[in-house]
């Protein structure tokens, strides 16, 4: 599948601006027939792409073009930022900054009706056409300070997805965000609700290496934006601030992760991520990015001090009335009988299916919660409680507290407890065998599904059950292997004990491994993880650190330790480095000065193993390469003036109590360096054993 996209001019634009594209109405009356904003050419393809393909092909099409802009325009995982708020079939919703269509259509689909507005035409048309079976959308093209006076004021919902940062752009003032939100303010009915997703000015992946998202320079909202722009982020507190100003007194604040653009998790101040939740940081879609420390480690630090809100990449500001949502996860990049969002709210934890298709799948848990606690009726491992609710078509289960087998199993490693781990495990294997001939087998009994509270452990999460045996060692496999695979960190050395205890066999193994993959490529519908597609895109992750040493050992190996032997021998107190001696790859060039108190020099030529061949030796204007007893080593002479060092420390001594010594003294020096391996060293100081 392949677009040629078709260009469309301004003029194109402003003289075929079509008032309805399908059911979508589009207003112009305030566009000044220019587009002010642009991203160029893909904006073409985009708008290519949706008048010719039906939305279920945007996977697709996002996995052939390989780009993060229609990644990001068209994956429907941008809509999980507005999904769990609770819209209903009878709300006015108003979206600013409706651009290409993402937000719009979630919007569209819990509201009553949809009021968007955008500057741009060509944005504003691929938004038309991607939603144009909808008949609840319009969409006022312009800026909004011109539209805005004619704006309705009795919205239910304001959105500004990744809008607010760019006030300026839209309002001409001392403090367009105060103006801004004091304008969009009016608009929002009584008890309404204004939700302003945005990055944090202070987000963690900032710290770790990631370029701003708006100027593409690395640590620009950390300083202070010095270079300037247009866009502006902010902190909590300075969102606060700004909320303050604006006499909005009402507001809560959630954490999308990994951000709002696209995230799987949206966490709350009523429930924050645990230690070892937050893995998934390595999603740099859109430019290369430096890695200058492991994230998931640092945010268990901060989540084990409390201080995940200030760091947390992305906020979501819901003002006016608190909502009934703690936590949303979403997994809606699956195939559609399997998409679903899980909600934790006042009424327990809720799987709501996020497709027609998924409806079945959800409905069945609550069948799987009465075949399990048949089956472990009388065992130590309860199920926790699952009902089906018929009328609105989502599950719930009841909430039950503790901590998660997970989270005790990390705690172990954390504190190198080998034991600690395999008696968890063993107990883990133990407790899911009861019972074994009955005919149901929850496949998802992984760590982080059993909550545990003391000696009391309940399963809280059983979505994929199957009414036939499977052996516990199959599930305990993928238990492991899942366990692995989610962390990088979690490098179980003795992971083969594990499958010999339970009488995996390599082969077997394998082949549960094989299953693994066939199993998720089932529920993916065969379409790539965000991960695969990153790989695809082709951005880049560069270890700062080792970049970092790196150079420091390049800018160390270009330069020479001397030392001096006074009549004590060398020491490191008597011994200084000569930079800037490189006059070339591996060449040194210098004049040592030193005083005629000096009974021996030593030069270290680097610190690795190497070869070594002096091209000159001149001692106050003498030839002294060819004198053997001048100069000694503890490598290995090849032939005169060349060497072989075996050591990673290498030196050269010259022995100055048989030459000509005066008070001030010059020794120049001129040699060739190459750094080779250990073997190759040995073998060449081998040969010359042989050949003297």
């Amino acid at each position: 599948m392949s677009y040629t996209p078709i260009r469309l001019t301004e003029d194109d634009l402003f003289n075929h601006l079509p008032e309805k594209i399908g059911q979508v109405s589009l207003n112009y009356d305030h566009y000044s027939g220019k587009d002010l904003y642009s991203d160029g050419e893909i904006e073409d393809i985009l708008l290519d792409i949706v008048r010719n393909s039906p939305s279920a092909a945007y996977q697709s099409v996002i996995e052939e073009k390989k780009s993060w802009p229609i990644l990001y325009h068209l994956s429907s995982v941008r809509g999980n930022i507005v999904a769990s708020l609770p819209i209903s079939k009878e709300d006015k919703v108003l979206e600013i900054g409706s651009g290409c269509g993402a937000i719009t259509s979630m919007l569209s689909e819990m509201a009553k009706s949809v009021t968007c507005v955008d500057l741009s035409a060509k944005r504003s048309h691929v938004n038309a056409y991607r939603n144009q079976d909808r008949d609840n959308i319009t969409i006022h093209v312009g800026n909004f300070a011109d539209i805005e006076p004619n704006l309705d004021c009795d919205f239910d919902y304001i959105c500004l997805i990744g809008v607010f940062e760019y006030a300026s752009s839209y309002i001409d003032s001392d403090d367009p965000y105060v103006d801004m939100l004091k304008k969009i303010s009016k608009h929002a009915k009584n008890n309404g609700r204004i939700v302003i997703a945005i990055e944090n000015r202070l987000g963690l992946k900032y710290w770790a290496g990631c370029k701003e998202d708006h100027n593409g320079e690395y640590f620009a909202s950390l300083e202070g934006y010095p270079k300037g722009g247009s866009a502006r982020t902010f902190t909590r507190n300075g969102l606060e601030k700004i909320f303050g100003s604006c006499g909005i007194d009402r507001y809560s604040f959630y954490y999308p992760y990994p951000d709002y653009k696209l995230p799987w998790a949206i966490y709350s101040d009523k429930h924050l991520p645990g230690k070892g939740q937050l893995t998934d940081n390595i999603r740099n879609l859109d430019r290369d990015r430096l890695k200058l420390f492991d994230e998931s480690r640092v945010y268990d630090t901060l989540i084990e001090d409390g201080e995940f809100p200030l760091f947390s990449n992305s906020y979501m500001a819901i003002l006016g009335p608190d909502i009934d949502l703690k936590y949303a996860k979403y997994s809606n990049d699956r195939d559609p009988r399997y998409a679903i969002k899980t909600e934790i709210t006042s009424e327990g934890v809720k799987k709501i299916p996020m497709s027609p298709e998924a409806r079945e799948h959800v409905a069945q848990m609550a069948k799987n919660h009465d075949l399990l606690k048949k089956r472990y009726e009388g065992s130590k491992l309860k199920v926790n409680k699952c009902t089906f609710n018929e009328e609105e078509g989502y599950a719930l289960f009841e909430f039950v507290d503790g901590i998660t087998l997970e989270e005790r199993m990390d705690e172990a490693l954390d504190k190198g407890d080998k034991e600690a781990f395999k008696a968890l495990f063993d107990d883990y294997y133990e407790r899911i065998d009861y019972n074994n001939g009955e005919n149901i087998s929850d496949l998802d009994l992984i760590f982080s599904n059993i909550l545990t509270k003391g000696d009391e452990w309940t399963i809280i999460d059983y979505e994929w059950c199957r009414e036939k045996k499977v052996e516990a060692r199959e599930i305990a496999f993928r238990a492991l292997y899942c366990y692995v695979l989610e962390d990088e960190r979690r490098n179980l050395q003795d992971i083969d004990e594990l499958f010999e205890k339970i009488s995996i066999t390599p082969n077997e193994a394998e082949y549960f491994r094989e299953k693994e993959v066939t199993f998720q490529k089932e529920v993916t519908g065969h379409h790539l993880s965000i991960g695969e597609i990153r790989a695809n895109i082709g951005t880049h992750v560069l270890d700062a650190v080792g970049l970092a040493e790196k150079k420091l050992r390049d800018i160390l190996d270009e330069r020479i330790q001397i030392y001096y032997d006074r009549g004590m021998g060398f020491s490191e107190q008597d011994s200084k480095y000569v930079p800037d001696v490189y006059e070339g790859p591996g060449h040194v060039v210098t004049d040592i000065e030193f005083k005629g108190d000096i009974k021996n020099l030593r030069i270290d030529p680097a610190d690795d193993i190497c070869l070594v061949k002096i091209n000159e030796l001149i001692l106050n204007g003498m030839d002294v390469l060819s004198d053997k007893k001048f100069i000694q080593s503890n490598g290995k002479m090849i032939k005169t003036g060349s060497f072989v060092f075996e050591t990673a420390d290498p030196n050269l001594i010259f022995a100055l109590k048989d030459v000509l010594i005066r008070g001030e003294n010059v020794l120049h020096i001129d040699m060739e360096i190459v750094r080779i391996s250990k073997a190759l060293a040995e073998n060449i100081s081998s040969s010359v054993k042989k050949l003297f």
